[in-house]
């Protein structure tokens, strides 16, 4: 499993003097930010695409198909956003089959347009973090039944990000390693990985990992590591970045402290019992 690391000047400077090593640099599909971050790593592009807004048809794959060739990204991403503005008709909280059925059939259709032009082995989609009354999408997206038929009509992958997982587990009312288990986690291709902090009451990721974080992180590794789960081909440390809020939560310190344990705790994964 190779370890990628949001792009962020402080960490190209600290890997730039040999103070931090990894495998990749993680970039949205921002030609400039993948010019920069290629220097010295290959880069990973997350892709900001959605499914569950009516956005797919019609749509150019141009740009993408550019980026997937000039780099080695493996996988198309994108994330299952059913949002109220979407589905007016149907309440936040509304798990009935009938509305699963419906709101399933429309994702499906959306992320079959992906699968049909890049190849189903190469779109993996993401849960997440479902914040309850005051998210604007549907219940109906972090539901482990709608994931598992999305996954399975479409024979796309699971980009599982964890700290998303457990924020959508808080405010469903189960437990985090219960909920990640409901998940389809048979077919997981990629792991997302920060800190979850409160901030004015509300859990907040891409923060820096704390030990609560990091007995999670080793949890998951577990189950990938005796092959309860699948293995991924990649985990993402999304903490840092550039512009708004990364720029304002990106400390070299953290960085230069967490990014080698980060790489020494997926060698020992795959090399020993936990």
């Amino acid at each position: 499993m190779k370890l990628a690391l949001n792009f962020s000047h402080p960490a190209a400077d600290l890997l730039r003097s040999g103070a931090i090593d990894f495998d990749f640099f993680k970039t949205p599909a921002w030609p400039d930010l993948i010019s920069q971050a290629r220097q010295q790593r290959p880069v990973a592009v997350h892709f900001d695409l959605k499914a569950g807004q009516g956005q797919m048809d019609g749509r150019s794959w141009e740009e993408i198909d550019t980026i997937l060739a000039d780099t080695p990204t493996r996988y198309v991403n994108l994330h299952l956003t059913p949002t109220l503005e979407h589905f007016p008709d149907i309440r936040q909280d509304d798990t009935s089959p009938a509305q699963l059925r419906r709101v399933a059939q429309e994702v499906i259709e959306e992320v079959g347009c992906l699968a049909e032009h890049f190849g189903a082995s190469r779109v993996i989609v993401e849960n997440i973090p479902y914040r309850g009354a005051a998210s604007r999408w549907l219940r109906l997206s972090v539901e482990p039944e709608l994931i598992w038929e999305v996954v399975e009509q479409t024979g796309c992958g699971l980009l599982l990000d964890i700290s998303h997982a457990r924020i959508a587990a808080h405010h469903l009312g189960w437990d985090a390693h219960d909920y990640m288990c409901a998940l389809p986690v048979e077919h997981l291709r990629e792991l997302h990985f920060t800190g979850l902090q409160r901030i004015n009451g509300r859990l907040q990721d891409h923060l820096a990992a704390q030990p609560e974080d990091w007995g999670v992180l080793e949890w998951v590794l577990e189950q990938v590591h005796r092959g309860k789960w699948a293995r991924p081909h990649m985990l993402a440390f999304e903490y840092g970045g550039v512009g708004g809020f990364f720029s304002n939560y990106t400390d070299p310190a953290v960085i230069r402290e967490q990014v080698p344990r980060l790489f020494d705790l997926l060698k020992r994964s795959q090399e020993s019992d936990f």
